[in-house]
Formats: structure tokens, sequence, C-alpha cells
């Protein structure tokens, strides 16, 4: 498939207003693609590069170089080329990759290469959103969209049911099934503003510690354990403590969702930094763990013994996990059968009192007749912390004065648009440690697409959850609300922007 063809739908896509006709665009886009390129196709129709990051800044790309005149290059092509420049070390790494950014560039057309430099620069948002993406494809195999993010939700990623759907047909979405071994996206929650308001939502529930690590989904299979994160990366050997636990329950065959947390020796969380920290270390991990172990706290199984639980209920799925997790390495929680009932109501909040007081940051309520709805922020879990937080996107950030001069300190904050866009919110400087300041002034250094005297715009990948007070009305930001008095509390590198809260979301808190 020749690159322009999707530059110019990524185009149309963006100017597209009604969902149908994105759609209709994309499925058209499918049609044409060659089977093995779909997930190329899909990932730059996203924004985002197979590669990530290429090691290429604002200052190559504002090189400008002659456009060709007719498209001829392919997207495999493509992808190989930004898959060797993201490959260049060494010294003269910048000039090399300068002088391959030049030679891919010349070959592009002018269109061509506006969708390159917005694609590299972090700056594609054109609303081709992974919901809309299914419904293409789904449209392009002629199949119920429903069973497509089915499989995307068992298979990991839409690239891979793409690429088999369009090679052979529906029967392929039979192959993506809970297996063993192969990592599911994990169920999300939407968040409540009280126990008080979960109840009145969900109905019969019930009422989970939320805690302050590092989600995990563990894979046992005989004596081969799996461990990976939220975004479906492997991390089994910085964590042998998990592996060892993992090993010991009795079951052959399972799959669990829970978390990893660094607990004092009063049994209190250790701060979240240091949980990450020792999940992201992978230097010296008997070292590590003998300074900080880790402790496993599961609240979910997903299959066990060949079983698949994904769409058993809630109470179901935790009878089966009593049955095969010790209650030591099971989250705490309460059943609220009767959330009307004033004992129930009045039991709820002191559970939740009480987790608080162990330093836990709140609770995850659970509907009762809820399945697992792999991948999805489902409405049937909420999660209730004491302080409003979000998970927003740094979208730039303005150098410090004082103390702060040489730092990039104030942050400016994005919330997730419909359209795959961010609306920024406003900014914050505050809650930032010297630690952090250092960290993020690096971090953000390398995110950068454009420097500016005051600062920079960076990519918009950095996830980082903030405190406030509430939201008020402000003409200055493109949604007309702002935060009220927000505070850094800490980053989320464990998330991908894609999991960052909405513009619908932030407007829920205004009162």
């Amino acid at each position: 498939m020749l690159l322009s063809d999707v530059a110019r739908t990524s185009q149309e896509v963006a100017q597209a207003a009604a969902r149908s006709r994105k759609v209709e665009l994309l499925a058209r886009l499918f049609r044409m693609t060659e089977p093995a390129q779909a997930p190329i196709v899909i990932t730059y129709l996203a924004g985002r590069l197979p590669q990530r990051r290429i090691g290429v800044g604002w200052s190559t790309l504002a090189e400008r170089v002659p456009a060709a005149a007719e498209p001829r290059l392919d997207v495999a092509e493509v992808d190989a080329a930004l898959g060797r420049i993201a490959a260049i070390t060494g010294k003269g790494a910048q000039g090399e990759r300068r002088r391959q950014v030049r030679e891919l560039m010349s070959a592009a057309t002018e269109e061509e290469q506006r969708f390159l430099l917005a694609l590299i620069g972090g700056e594609l948002r054109q609303g081709a959103l992974d919901a809309l993406a299914v419904e293409g494809l789904a449209a392009a195999a002629d199949v119920p969209a429903p069973e497509v993010r089915r499989a995307v939700m068992l298979g990991g990623t839409l690239g891979a049911v793409a690429e088999a759907l369009l090679a052979r047909g529906p029967g392929a979405l039979a192959d993506f099934q809970l297996e063993v071994g192969r990592p599911v996206l994990p169920m999300l929650a939407h968040t409540a503003k009280s126990v008080e308001e979960a109840l009145d939502r969900l109905g019969p529930c019930a009422i989970e510690e939320k805690l302050d690590g590092i989600r995990v989904q563990v894979h046992r299979a005989g004596e081969t354990v799996r461990i990976y994160t939220r975004t479906l990366d492997e991390i089994t050997s910085r964590l042998p403590e998990v592996v060892s636990a993992a090993r010991q329950l009795p079951a052959d065959r399972l799959v669990l969702d829970g978390e990893v947390i660094a607990l004092g020796a009063d049994g209190r969380p250790k701060p979240f930094q240091e949980t990450a920290g020792r999940v992201g270390s992978r230097l010296d991990v008997a070292g590590a763990q003998a300074a900080l172990p880790l402790s496993p706290v599961f609240f979910d199984l997903l299959s066990v013994d060949g079983r698949d639980l994904l769409a058993l209920p809630t109470t179901q799925r935790h009878a089966e996990l009593a049955r095969v997790v010790p209650e030591p390495l099971r989250v705490r929680r309460l059943v609220a059968d009767d959330p009307g009932d004033p004992e129930t109501r009045e039991a709820a909040k002191d559970f939740t009192a009480a987790t608080l007081a162990r330093g836990h940051e709140g609770v995850l309520v659970k509907a009762l007749d809820a399945p697992y709805s792999a991948g999805r922020r489902g409405a049937s879990w909420l999660k209730v912390k004491p302080v409003h937080t979000l998970d927003l996107v740094v979208l730039a950030a303005e150098w410090g004065h004082g103390r702060r001069t040489g730092k990039l300190s104030n942050l400016h904050l994005g919330a997730r648009r419909p359209d795959g866009g961010f609306a920024m919110l406003g900014k914050t400087f505050k809650g930032m440690t010297d630690v952090m300041l250092d960290w993020q002034t690096d971090r953000l250094r390398e995110l950068a697409v454009r420097t500016e005297p005051w600062g920079v715009v960076v990519r918009p990948e950095l996830v980082v959850e903030i405190a406030f007070d509430g939201v008020q009305r402000s003409t200055r930001y493109p949604e007309g609300v702002t935060l009220r008095f927000a505070r850094v509390l800490r980053y989320r590198e464990d998330k991908p922007p894609e999991e960052a809260d909405t513009v619908e979301t932030v407007l829920g808190f205004r009162a």
C-alpha cells in the first residue's frame, strides 16, 4: 500500500464530522490494505510509530526538502526506513539521522511529507482512534463490530487482529481466545465522587481496597510463570517474588489480575515512586528484591485450569479466586448486597475510612453481576478517592524562575478529546520535589517537538497524576473549564496517553 493512501485517508477522517463517514473512510482503506501491512497502517492512523521514538527532534524535522512529484513510497518501505533511523547510535548519530530523514522526505510528495512530519513529531491527531478503526475493520471484513472488539481485547492489539482478519476472513476471529501466556488488556474503572454515589449507580456490589501499586497480570502454565504490565509489557524477570507466589497456588493453569506494592514493616504502603522504581529496575534484581520486596495482591481471576471466566459475573469470579488464592494474597473487600440499606451504607463508609487509614488511596466499587470487560473502561467498576485526581497528559512545559531557573517547571495539562486530540485544562508547577524537577526536565527535553523562548512543546505521551480541588469555568481554555489548585502527585509512566482521563470525565467534576 502506498503511504499516500494512508495520508489521504488520515486527512479525510480528520475533516469528516460524522462518525459514520469516518468509519466508511477507514473501511475503504482497510479493503485496500495488504494483511501484512495492516499493523503498520493502523498504528500510523492512530498517530503512533511502531518504533515509538526514533531519536529525531524538531530541528531535524524543520529542515524542508523538495518533495517528490508522484507518490511511490510504500508503507512497508517507510516503516523499514524509520526502523533504520531508530537503530542509529554512536558517534555522529545525529548527523546520520538527519541525512536519512532528508532522504526519506525527498522521496515523499508534499501530502506525504505533511503526514510524516506530523507522525514523527507526535502531532498527528486526526481522530482515527482504535474504536473507530475497529468499526472500520469490521465493515471492511463484513463481520459484527463486537466480534472484532472482543478479538482485540483477547489478542492484545488491533493490528494483530486486522492482519489475521484481512488475510483469512471472519473465521480468523476464532483464533483470538483467552490463552495462558498471551496477555489481555485489563478492565478499567470510571470515577465516582463518593462511595454513596457508587452504591446508588451500581446496586449490589463489592467494595475493595484500591491499592497504590503497579497493575500486573500473572499467567501460569505449570512451572512457567509470566507477568505483564497494564500495557502488556513482560516484566517476569523483575518480580521473582511474584513468580514464587504464583507457583505455590493450587492450580496448574491460571490468569490473575492484581497489583504489586511495596509495604513497610507496619503493613502500610510505601510511596508509589518506590514501587514503580523497583518494578522498573532491570539490574541486580536480587539486590533490589532484598532492599525492597514487593507483595502481590490479587483481585480477579480470568482463567483457571482451562476455563475462561471472563463472561462470569463478579460474584462467581471472586468465588473461584478465593478457592485458588489464599486470603493474604487477596485484596480486602466488603460485599454490599443491599446498597439501599442504611446499615450497609454505613458499613461501606466505615470500610472506606479503614482503607484510607491503612494508607491506601481509596476504594474500587464493582457491580456483583458484571463480567470482566477486558480492555474497556466499564461503567460497572467505579473508583472512589478522597482527593480528586485525574490522569492528564503533559502538552508543554515552561522554564522555571528563581531557584527553578534552568528547569522545566510549569506544566501544560491536557485531557483526551473524543477525536483523539487533547484539550488544555490549565497549568501547574505545584507539588514537585527537586528530584521530580530534574527528572521531568530531562524527560520533557526528550519528548520535545518544538522549542520556544518560554519552554518546550512536547509529544503528548507522558501521563501525570494531578490532584485538584474542583473544576471551574474559564474562558482561557478551549473546553471552557480549568482545574482549581492543581498539583502534581506523581508521573504514571505505567500508563499510555490513551488511558488518560477524558474531557467528559473532567466536566463531570463541575459543581
